[in-house]
Formats: structure tokens, sequence, C-alpha cells
């Protein structure tokens, strides 16, 4: 289509990067999602400028351009001027000499402005018109290069580390963004490159680093990979985008630079920006305890720290500052012993004992009895004060500081806050990470007033599915409207700092049972979620794929610190190695963790403690290649819940080491993986499918060899008689993040002759009947002999089928159905005598395979037995119901997990 130009148009050839020229999409056809280029244009010309209609910005004219009015309405080309044009990756390419219009650039015809052109110049010019317009190729072009501005690009946004970010882009001196519309992992690769990484490992949408301002460069844009600029990718043309900064794309680069790369192209954020923060404590004593409650906020200035000013600070400022460090609230600050501190930064030839007499003049008694007795000395004094930011105003709502307004200070900032001081915050921490009494008292006061909100499926402490308590039954939330400020509330409510992400369609796995709560707006100061407002969800609303989530700022602990994994093949897996002697004084040692008794719930803390997500396995046994030298069992007899956030909060024999094998190889270790799968049952086709059966002895051969009978039946006459049965179907959902496989491979399945199958795991399923007081009167249990994909969510394509000695496993999004007429489906109930007993089935009881969740795969229900007939009613997964509807259920303890104790 000649003179149709993509993106920015000019007549003489397509632009450079803006996927115009052979092989190229039509310009219709770019993007598939959104933003076609805009018709209405007639083949042959060529508008100078963008040439577009609509779009996110004001056109821009590249070139000097006479006789628009007429030339438009005849609908014949703009004539340009022969000025350069400018293209993406900073080349030139000349415009095709034009001649001069006959309307001059004062005088527009159609304007009806008076002409000063002789009348031999204008039969000259349209001569000289007619001549171009027939030649077929244009003259060589007049005017010399210049140099082009080079493209420039940055990192922006919060929260963020170094090498992540919103990418923004220098572009005809004004910094835009790029639309994650069609966006990959290629265009990432480019993008880092450009910002002196050697790759990108991810990408972001929806402006996960918050949303840019000003103009969206890019839209649609399509690379290889390999291109030196991103120019150089097809895409729509520069400022051509329908997207809105909700759509702004973020990326993640490999944190490794690039060998002799000047940081050119890398513009410092903007001063607006406050990237990161932090709370360094006074007093010296705190330096060694975690985590830091109380101390100067800083926040990062080039290659150092710098204060704020305090002038102006209030209770909302420090809210937000608690909320960023992991603190649900903010307590007020002793003002008298730091003012203390601003003289003792600016006094000269300080003596060496200065902190101790500031601290005992400037607190009350008793705390100077403390402060004196200890000998702690304040170690900010010898350091020079260097304030950034000053008349700095919260609502109390951001989730960051750099959301808040404020002022930076320019110039010299020596003689800065002069009637003020360093702005100092105390945070109370949460229950979670408060020590000692007064944490085991905070404790007991959760227990005894119930939060009506939960997380669920989360690797770390303080992200996971958003669950409420509604009418003593626990549901999700749905995420229309879903933003920080809701999640925040949240967090704090958990005991948590504000939140860090906002998360939605279901990024920490999908809920079950109700929906709760929709359209959730919170102002960001309610004490609870329930306080927002919201709307009742109806069935046509949401779906369970729309869960809503959070991460929540928690504070650190340092716990990633006293821990390793050594010999891994990526850093995802290892062998465990443990800080010893961690203590004052005492020299940092290493060792290795017992391998005995090591399983999938030790992997799981271990994980967590590293912030590498989930365990996929436990390993007794090592091979890992011995790359630390480290050869001595430290730590043994380890045994976790699963929950803790450090391996040295779970039980273990202390310093008495206890392990039969103490070489390496027995050493323990663990893979981990950033997803797992979720299994639970679907409780309501167990009330529905369940039934007794009277079974002839002669027919059950098979299942006695696989001891699916009770163990009555050996004494039985066999073949003559009869087995009751209680039979019932179980349809077993994934609704985590990572598809569920059997721990061992093909090749360690173990064939069974008698139902000619292969078991993959030997226990996949426990059932049993319970008394109301929780003991066990019959019990049963079914081998994976099949794992596979019986039926699938809508657009969830199945991958597992056992047919023809296939892989076994569970898709996410699928869901396996043992059916109540197939052998071992069923709980042998011949020796129960009639009454009221509880129904039970668990699913992955040894937790062989890693999950998100555990506490979900317990379903129970309630039966009555007359001694000929069995009623099962109320059937619901294990967590499903308030503690006070559980303990009406069942009047035992020891259900609130998997195991039978």
């Amino acid at each position: 289509m000649p003179g149709t130009l993509q993106g920015e148009g000019r007549a003489g050839g397509p632009v450079p990067g803006s996927g115009a020229g052979p092989g190229a999409e039509p310009p219709g056809a770019a993007g598939p999602r959104r933003g076609r280029i805009r018709a209405g244009r007639r083949a042959g010309t060529a508008p100078c400028g963008p040439g577009r209609r609509g779009g996110t910005g004001r056109p821009r004219t590249l070139g000097r351009c006479a006789g628009r009015a007429g030339a438009e309405r005849g609908g014949s080309a703009r004539l340009c001027s022969a000025r350069p044009r400018r293209h993406s990756a900073g080349r030139f390419r000349p415009a095709p000499p034009q001649p001069r219009s006959p309307w001059g650039r004062e005088g527009h015809a159609a304007m009806g402005h008076h002409s000063t052109w002789t009348w031999q110049e204008l039969l000259v010019l349209l001569g000289g018109l007619w001549l171009w317009g027939g030649n077929a190729q244009p003259t060589p072009p007049g005017p010399t290069r210049s140099p082009a501005p080079q493209l420039k690009f940055r990192l922006a946004g919060y929260p963020r580390k170094h090498n992540e970010g919103r990418i923004e882009v220098f572009y005809n001196d004004e910094w835009g963004t790029i639309c994650d519309d069609d966006f990959t992992l290629a265009n990432a690769h480019v993008l880092c490159r450009h910002l002196g990484f050697v790759a990108a490992t991810g990408w972001a949408h929806s402006a996960k680093y918050g949303k840019g301002v000003g103009r969206i460069w890019l839209d649609n844009v399509n690379c290889a990979g390999g291109e030196k600029s991103i120019g150089d990718c097809k895409h729509r043309g520069w400022g051509n985008s329908d997207c809105s900064h909700e759509e702004d794309a973020g990326v993640i680069c490999k944190d490794e630079r690039i060998p002799g790369f000047k940081d050119s192209n890398v513009i410092e954020t903007e001063q607006s920006h406050v990237e990161e923060v932090r709370l360094r404590p006074v007093v010296s004593g705190a330096r060694r305890r975690l985590p830091v409650t109380e101390g100067v906020v800083e926040v990062r200035y080039k290659d150092g720290w710098a204060q704020i000013c305090d002038e102006g600070w209030d209770t909302k400022n420090s809210r937000v500052i608690c909320g960023m460090m992991g603190f649900p609230a903010e307590k007020k600050v002793n003002r008298n012993f730091y003012k203390r501190l601003k003289r003792a930064a600016r006094t000269k030839g300080r003596s060496p004992r200065l902190g101790s007499r500031l601290a005992s003049k400037s607190q009350p008694k008793q705390k100077r009895r403390e402060d004196v007795g200890s000998r702690k000395r304040l170690f900010t004094e010898r350091q020079q004060l260097n304030y950034r930011l000053h008349s700095v105003s919260c609502t109390g709502t951001e989730v960051h500081l750099s959301m808040c307004t404020f002022q930076f200070y320019q110039g010299n900032t020596s003689t800065a806050c002069g009637a003020g001081m360093p702005a100092v915050v105390s945070c109370l921490p949460g229950p979670l990470f408060t020590s000692g009494s007064t944490h085991k008292k905070k404790q007991r006061q959760q227990q005894q007033g119930q939060l009506r909100i939960r997380l669920k499926g989360g690797a770390k402490a303080g992200e996971g599915r958003v669950e409420v308590l509604k009418s003593n039954e626990w549901g999700t939330v749905c995420d229309d409207r879903w933003n920080l400020l809701s999640a925040s509330v949240v967090c704090r409510e958990l005991g948590f700092g504000s939140a860090k992400e906002a998360l939605t369609g279901a990024r920490m796995g999908q809920g079950t049972g109700p929906i709760h709560l929709n359209e959730v707006q919170c102002l960001g100061t309610e004490k609870s979620l329930w306080s927002c407002p919201f709307k009742n969800i109806t069935q046509e609303d949401c779906k369970h794929a729309e869960d809503a989530a959070v991460r929540c700022n928690i504070p650190y602990m340092g716990y990633e610190n006293l821990i390793r994994l050594s010999g891994g093949r990526s850093r995802f897996e290892g062998r465990v190695e443990v800080a010893v002697g961690a203590g004052d004084g005492d020299e940092l040692r290493w060792g290795l963790v017992c391998g005995e008794g090591w399983g999938t719930l030790e992997a799981m803390v271990v994980c967590r403690q590293l912030g590498l997500g989930f365990a996929n396995h436990g390993l007794q046994e090592t091979w890992y290649w011995d790359a630390s030298n480290v050869t001595e069992m430290v730590l043994s007899g380890v045994k976790c819940a699963g929950h803790e956030m450090s391996l040295s909060h779970c039980q273990h024999h202390g310093s008495s080491l206890s392990c039969r094998n103490t070489g390496t190889r027995f050493a323990a270790g663990v893979i981990c993986s950033e997803t797992a799968s979720d299994l639970l049952l679907h409780a309501p086709l167990v009330q529905e499918t369940a039934y007794i059966e009277d079974r002839p002895l002669h027919m059950l051969y098979c299942a006695a060899e696989e001891n699916c009978l009770s163990s009555s039946a050996r004494l039985a006459n066999w073949p003559y008689g009869h087995r009751r049965l209680l039979r019932f179907s179980s349809q077993i959902h994934n609704n985590g993040r990572a598809d569920f496989r059997p721990k061992a491979g093909r090749h360690s399945w173990v064939w069974h002759e008698c139902h000619r199958h292969y078991h993959s795991m030997d226990i996949f399923t426990h059932y049993d009947i319970l008394t109301p007081n929780g003991t066990k009167v019959a019990e049963g249990h079914k081998a994976s002999f099949c794992l596979e994909d019986t039926e699938c969510e809508e657009d969830v394509a199945k991958r597992y089928e056992c047919a023809n000695f296939g892989e076994q496993g569970i898709t996410v999004g699928c869901w396996d159905l043992y059916r109540h007429d197939i052998d071992c489906q069923w709980i042998d109930i011949t020796d129960v005598k009639p009454g009221n007993y509880i129904l039970q089935v668990v699913i992955n009881p040894n937790f062989e395979v890693a999950e998100s969740d555990f506490t979900n795969n317990a379903m129970k229900c309630n039966c009555k037995y007359d001694g000929h007939r069995i009623w099962v009613h109320s059937c619901h997964i294990g967590d499903a119901l308030s503690e006070e509807a559980s303990k009406r259920f069942e009047q035992y303890p020891g259900q609130l997990n998997n195991q039978i104790s």
C-alpha cells in the first residue's frame, strides 16, 4: 500500500522501527488485542506528523507543511518541507525534495490572506510542482544530516528493587511510558539491555509499579529479542497508542550488568520519587535486636542515606513509615531524647562518653537508670546529619512515602532544618513479630476474639488469598475494584504493615465455598475490612477465578542470613546448611542438618525462610556437590508444623546431636518452587453419593490383597459371607498454581498384578469413621493407581491420563474423579455398631507431595447409622467453618489439621 504510513507518516518509504516494509503486517492489523491503526486515509496520502486520529497525545508535526487547508480539502497529499526526519533509533532519513508551496508560509488561500508572490514566481513554482509530481525518481536530498538525540531509558515506580520497575523512555524531549499490549519477554530483553543489564527475567503488566505520567510513547511493541534498540522493533509508531497509564509495562532485569557498560542511558529517578526508606536505630544495643521498631527515618540518596526534617511531622506520617516497615500501627516517641542527638551530631570534638551522658539527661528517671546501667551509647552522634526532605505531609493511608507530598532541600544542606531535628518514628509490631511474654499475651487475646479475616495459599508470612468469615463460614473476596487501600486495611488488621501489592485474578490460587464480598472500597483508615463499603455478591457477579489476594509489608527479621543452600544446580535447591554460634561475640559457624525424619513440612520452612516459595521435595539423602566444604552435622531431630518462619522455631534436639548417619550424603536437602498445587475434595459429592453395599467375599480378593478391608476380614470364612461397605465418590480438585504430580517417577511405580495397574502413591487418601470423641472405629485408604484429569474447567486442557502407562497428575483447574463403584473406594463398616459418627476423608495424608495449603485437605461429614441405613450430612472442608461452628460439629480436639493424633 504505497504511501500509507504506520505511526508517524512521511512520503518516501516506511518508518524504521514501525513495522512497515516487506513482510510487515498492514497498518490495520498491528496488535490483536487493541488499538488498530485508524482507517480513513486514502491510499497514496501521507500526512505529516503522527498521521492519526485520536490517540493519547497531541499530534506532532516534524516537518514544515504548507498549503494545509487546500491540500486536505482536495484529498491530495500534504506537502512537507525537506527538513530531515527524526526516527526512534537515533537515525535520520531525509524527506524527498518538496517545492515551496505557492501559498507561502504566511499566506493560506483558504484563510483569505493576501499573497505577496509575483506571477512569475508562481508560474515557476507551479511548473516545478508539476515536474516533481510527474517524475518517478525523487531528486537527491539537499539538507545535511544533523545528529539525533539518543533515546534514554529509566526504571521508576514503587515498591521495587534497583533492577526492576516501570519502564520509561525519553523521546522528543519528553518522558513517557510503554503500553503492555502484546508485551513479551523479548521486549523486556531489549529494554533491559538499554538499561545496562544482560537480560530480562520477567515483565509486569497493568501498572504493577504504579501509573506513569505524560505520554505513552509505544504500543503493541513486538521485538524478536536481538534488536539493538527498541526503535528497531515493530510497534504502532511513536506516540500512537490507545492505552491508559493503567496499562504501563514494567520489566524485571537480571541483576547482572553488561561488562563495561556506561550509565549514559540510565537516568536517575526524578527528584519527585523516594524509592528506599529505612529505620536506623539510635541506641547501639538496638542494632542487634530485630525487628527494628524505633529509629531515625532515612531515605536513600545517591550512595548513602539522608534524613528527613521533622518540622510539621505528625502521626499520619509515622503511620505511613511504620506500614512500610511492616508494622500495623505507630506509637508516641520521646522527642526530648532525640533532641540531644541533634546537638551531639553538631558538636565538634565529642567525648567518647557523650552518648551515655545524653541518654541519662534526656530520658525519664526509670528509663535513665536502664540506659546508664546497660551503658548504651548513641552511635549516630558521630555522623554528620544530611537532610534531604522536609515539609512531609501524608494522609496516613498511603502505602509508600513517595505518595505523600514533600519537598527536597536544594544545594548546601548544612544549615537545613534549623528549628527541627531528624524525623524519628516508633512502631508497634504485630503479634507474629512480638517476642517474650507480650507475644503470648497477644496470642491469648487473639484466641479469645477470633479474627474474621485470614490469608490462605501464600508462600510467605503476610501474603495470600483474602478470606473472610460470615455466618460461621469462610469465603473469599471478589477482586472488582480491589486496590491498595483495601489491601492495606487487610494487612494491618492481621498485624502486618501496609500492602505491597493488591493481587487480582486468583494470583494466590482459587478458594472454595461462598464469595462473601464484592467491590470493596476502603478509605484506608478502617480498622477492619468489614467496616469498608462493599456489595453483597450474586452468583453472576464473580467466580473464584477472581479471588482477591494481598502481599503485605512485614518487618525485616534477618532469618535468611542464618541458613543457606549449597551444591545445587540452581539457587532453588541444594543441601541445607545452618549457622550456629551466632550469639554475641561468637564466631559464625556453618553446619549440616541430619536427614533422618526430614520431610516436606521441614523443607517448606526452609524455602519460606530463604524466600524461595514452596517446597517441591524434602530430601533425606543428598548427592549435591560439596561446594562449601561444610561436613559437620550440627542439627538433628528437626520436626516442623510447616507454618514456622525459621527452622530454629521448629522442634529439634538442640545441642545434643542424635544422628545415626553423619556423612554428608545423609544431610537434609530441599528443592524449592515458586508455585505449588493445592488439592481439596468436593464435599457435596460425597454427601450425595454415599450408600451401603453388602458385597460378597468372593468378589473382594483383590481388595483384600491391597489391604482395603478391616482386619477382621482375615478371620472371615472365605469365600462365603460378605462385608458391609460404605461407598461414596470423591472428586479431587487442584485449585493451586502448579500441577499435582506423584512424588515418585514412573520408574519406581509399583505394579499390582491383581488389579493390573501401577500405584504411583501407596496412600493417596485416608478414609475414617470416627466417634464424636475422636476414636477411630473403621478405616480405609486409597492408593493412587490412576491420577488423571477426568474433567477440567472451561479453557483448561487435560494433560494427564493413565491409559498406556501415561503420565499421572492433576492439572491446575482440573479434577480427578474416583467413582463409588471402583474397588477400595469405600470404608469397611462391618464391625461398626449403630450410632452417630464422623466420616473423615484426608487427601495426601502423609504430605508426600508439597501443597500450598494442607489445612484444606481434610473433609468431614456427620453420619447417622442405624444398622441398616446411613445418613451422611453437613459435609464440609476441614477449615471451612469458624472455630465455634467446628466445636459444635465435633466435640474433640485434633481435627484442625490433617492427621489423626
